[in-house]
């Protein structure tokens, strides 16, 4: 009898449903993590070209967005690689607070850790760190931009070896 109890545990067990796995991240999350307070939404307005990104080697091709700004908020159309992800984007770009955006159908929070004065680059994280990237426009992107990008980042907890350049 134990042994076709047993035998009945190991085969109800097997078809227990599988745990996912939970979503690399490219942060250090017990590392603080804070938005662009001052960020000024409507000076995304234009075309980004993305010019780096966290995701696994190979795994995806430069993306870009084109950002409008309307009296009816923000709207992204392009694509971009989230997380070692290629993804489309189509719709709203929702400011749901300080230095924080919500593309449509998105499930986490954009968040603004940095733009230039100017608005030429903009690095954008997640506090679960399942993605981060960077933005610039207005042709390739100058060394001392990405210095203080990629400064910004790390000071965030990401781990710079993950970060691609495309």
């Amino acid at each position: 009898m134990s042994r076709l109890m047993t035998l009945s545990l190991l085969l109800l067990a097997a078809c227990a449903p599988k745990t996912p796995e939970p979503a690399p991240s490219f942060r250090d999350t017990s590392a603080p993590i804070w938005s662009n307070a001052v960020f000024e939404p409507a000076r995304l307005a234009g075309e980004w070209q993305e010019v780096a990104a966290f995701a696994a080697p190979g795994a995806c091709r430069p993306g870009g967005a084109s950002i409008t700004s309307s009296p009816g908020g923000l709207g992204i159309s392009g694509r971009l690689c989230l997380g070692s992800r290629e993804m489309a984007l189509a719709g709203p770009l929702a400011v749901i607070g300080p230095g924080r955006l919500l593309p449509a159908g998105g499930t986490e929070p954009w968040w603004v850790l940095w733009v230039d004065t100017d608005y030429r680059t903009l690095a954008i994280g997640t506090p679960s760190g399942g993605f981060g990237f960077l933005l610039n426009r207005g042709g390739p992107l100058p060394a001392d931009r990405l210095t203080a990008a990629r400064e910004i980042l790390e000071w965030n907890g990401y781990d710079l070896k993950r970060l691609i350049l495309f």
